[in-house]
């Protein structure tokens, strides 16, 4: 039961970091708050479903960049992960580069959202 409601705080807040790159960053075309509400909800399932089956994938075959770079080339698989998935949700659009930024932004979040699950669960531990 802990796992669900992990996932659906992970899955909120990452619809609500995607929210704030796309009004940042991006653009949304106009609709009601429902439809707005329901686009960021269905973009922060589609960008945990690429980030679970394809960036491992897109992260193996593009591994020689990642040496080379030292790492710095995972801040563009990062945003190519951004954009794929406000690319695939309706009514939402970015463009490459500043999904890179938002790609940065989101990792905070989820970098956040980890450490706070991490708290949780040592005080539950303890």
């Amino acid at each position: 039961m802990r796992k669900y409601i992990a996932f659906l705080i992970r899955w909120v807040l990452t619809s609500l970091g995607l929210w704030i790159v796309v009004r940042l960053f991006g653009h949304e075309a106009e609709v009601t708050l429902g439809q707005s509400i329901a686009t960021f909800l269905l973009a922060g399932l589609i960008f945990a479903v690429v980030n679970s089956i394809l960036k491992p994938l897109i992260t193996i075959l593009s591994l020689p960049f990642v040496l080379v770079t030292l790492g710095l080339f995972m801040l563009v698989i990062n945003g190519l992960m951004v954009w794929l998935a406000i690319a695939l949700a309706p009514n939402l659009e970015m463009s490459f580069g500043w999904a890179i930024v938002g790609g940065i932004i989101l990792s905070l979040v989820n970098y956040l959202v980890s450490e706070i699950n991490e708290l949780g669960h040592k005080e539950v531990k303890s």
